[in-house]
């Protein structure tokens, strides 16, 4: 089951966290997978771990705001591993700023990184994923990173929920058209809760300070406490709804959203 043998993937933003995880759960079921991110230092030891693991994997430095940069990344699959089947959209950034905090800049890089890097991504990556799929029964799959705050209403960064509502209805857009034009490109989002990475302490920061404290304990266990599940999440949790995503197992899963978030949004 969500067996990715002989399959290539290429992820944005995976030297750590998500990314990083899911880079190492795709190897071990069998993919080559191409680490794209712009920590080099993280990326190269995260390559590393998988190679000692017997896997196969490159890393690319890559900024997903540049068109070059992802034409190379795009050439290393091809040119080192032959082709790619797999695209993961999931380099983000969260600012934890309200409405009337946030300036003009702060929205330009929100949109760079989350929706511009996602549109450069799809765009550049789709003729590789259509040839590959020539040669495949259930063809290719790109799996974008989304948020549960692209499905409901965020009050702790209303911006940020607007960019992954974004990327939600993007990736139901991106498989109408691939699906009409017979690309047989499946195209899938994922949608986090609150996970235990980097980006996951910045909204505690952001809650602690909404209230005027640098004492993230009470946001942790305000958060941890509305979830039914009882817990955080952990990058293991979300990469492996990527891998099922990215997997021929999920071959009839097309403009679909997968809520990963142990209850959160159910209420």
């Amino acid at each position: 089951m969500n067996r990715l043998d002989g399959k290539v993937a290429l992820l944005s933003g995976a030297a750590r966290g998500i990314g990083g995880e899911t880079a190492k759960l795709m190897a071990a079921a069998g993919a080559s997978v191409v680490i794209g991110d712009l920590l080099d230092a993280q990326g190269e030891a995260t390559v590393a771990e998988i190679r000692k693991a017997g896997g196969q994997a490159e890393y690319i430095h890559l900024d997903v705001t540049s068109e070059t940069d992802w034409q190379a990344a795009i050439a290393r699959a091809t040119g080192h591993f032959g082709k790619l089947d797999i695209l993961v959209n999931n380099a983000g950034v969260f600012t934890g700023l309200s409405i009337e905090e946030a300036t003009l800049a702060d929205w330009q890089k929100l949109v760079a990184v989350n929706m511009t890097g996602v549109f450069l991504g799809t765009k550049l990556c789709a003729p590789a994923l259509r040839e590959a799929a020539k040669g495949s029964p259930h063809g290719s799959a790109i799996v974008n990173l989304a948020s549960i705050a692209g499905l409901v209403g965020s009050a702790l960064d209303p911006l940020y929920s607007m960019t992954k509502g974004g990327v939600t209805l993007f990736t139901k857009s991106t498989a109408i058209e691939f699906g009409r034009k017979g690309y047989r490109i499946r195209v899938n989002s994922i949608h986090p809760g609150v996970i235990q990475t980097e980006m996951g302490e910045q909204t505690f920061v952001a809650r602690a300070r909404r209230t005027g404290s640098n004492d993230l304990g009470p946001a942790r266990d305000l958060v941890t406490s509305s979830i039914p599940w009882g817990r955080l999440g952990v990058p293991d949790d979300i990469a492996k709804g990527i891998l099922f995503l990215a997997s021929d197992d999920a071959a009839y899963m097309n403009g679909a959203g997968l809520v990963v978030d142990g209850g959160f949004t159910a209420a």
